[in-house]
């Protein structure tokens, strides 16, 4: 029973940064843009947010909103390739993990980030769920496990429910249409790829800086493929993608 309690309390550690990836894809996606660049996007969040934490001596949330920002700076570069050069979106999704996974392996070696213990954030207790049996673990976690249902929201209410989620709709379904009707389909395409590249970031960083707590080269460990392939699976629908990534945290808690 103990195991099992353990098992149960794990699940969302390990399915956090799946949904969060494929949240991120889905934002981008919707705007029309083929997004294959989640597993270097999220070794970027993953960098930054360890470096941020260690400069600025364990300041935890500002190190998450760095890592954000630092992953939506380079994600102007797959959007350059994508909106202004016109490159293959998949040649160009594949260049980005390329030019992550090197980028963030010789910055994480020359500025000695490598096994670098970070605090991270204490877990919060939800009471008095956190006193039930067997299940009670899963209501003990980081402050961030329990916002990600609440971004899920905001970005679901965004996408569905708004006039800029809309707008984004029809550039991603019908780039000429929107453009007669005098929507700016680049900045659309732009502003998509660059919002959902933060989300990805903030994945990467819960894996490092919430989750593993230190920087290893290659740790993101094919997550952002995995959430490729749970947004197909998922149809770009969020609350499906999130099944699937609770579903894949489920069997991740289980590998020893």
């Amino acid at each position: 029973m103990d195991m099992i309690a353990s098992w149960i309390g794990n699940i969302p550690d390990f399915a956090v940064p799946f949904a969060l990836a494929a949240l991120g894809l889905i934002v981008i996606e919707r705007s029309g843009v083929l997004a294959l660049g989640a597993e270097g996007l999220m070794l970027v969040g993953a960098l930054a947010g360890i470096g941020a934490s260690l400069m600025t001596g364990g300041a935890t949330v500002w190190a998450l909103i760095l890592a954000m920002c630092a992953a939506g700076v380079v994600s102007l570069l797959f959007a350059l390739m994508v909106l202004v050069m016109r490159i293959n979106q998949v040649i160009a999704g594949l260049a980005l993990v390329f030019f992550c996974q090197g980028l963030t392996g010789l910055l994480g070696t020359l500025l000695d980030w490598t096994n670098k213990p970070v605090a991270g954030l204490q877990s919060l207790s939800l009471w008095p769920f956190s006193e039930l049996p067997v299940v009670g673990k899963l209501f003990v976690q980081n402050p961030l496990v329990f916002v990600t249902p609440l971004i899920f929201v905001v970005v679901v209410l965004v996408l569905n429910r708004s006039v800029l989620g809309l707008r984004l709709r029809a550039v991603g379904e019908n780039p000429q249409a929107a453009d007669a009707a005098g929507i700016p389909v680049l900045g659309y395409r732009c502003a998509a790829i660059v919002a959902g590249s933060m989300l990805i970031g903030l994945a990467g960083a819960y894996i490092s800086v919430l989750s593993t707590k230190m920087w290893i080269a290659d740790m993101v460990g094919g997550r952002g493929w995995i959430a490729v392939a749970l947004v197909i699976f998922a149809r770009w629908s969020p609350w499906k993608a999130l099944a699937g990534a609770v579903l894949f945290g489920c069997i991740e808690a289980l590998i020893p």
